[in-house]
């Protein structure tokens, strides 16, 4: 599995359908077909980018990640 955002394969899984990215730092939630992104913050809250992502353009891409 790589990272849609930075492209490193250092992903942890850290949920039963969230991953972790080593590389940018970034968290990933999979839910069926539906891809979210969030910026960890300091104080630990999560921050949407979805709207740097184009939706189904993410999953298409990224369908290894699909989780069923």
């Amino acid at each position: 599995m790589k990272c849609p955002n930075c492209s490193s394969k250092d992903i942890g899984k850290i949920g039963s359908h969230q991953f972790y990215c080593w590389g940018c730092f970034i968290e990933l939630t999979v839910n069926g077909d539906k891809m979210s992104v969030y910026q960890v913050e300091e104080d630990g809250t999560l921050s949407s980018l979805d709207d740097l992502f184009f939706g189904d353009e993410v999953m298409q891409d990224y369908p290894q990640m699909h989780l069923t």
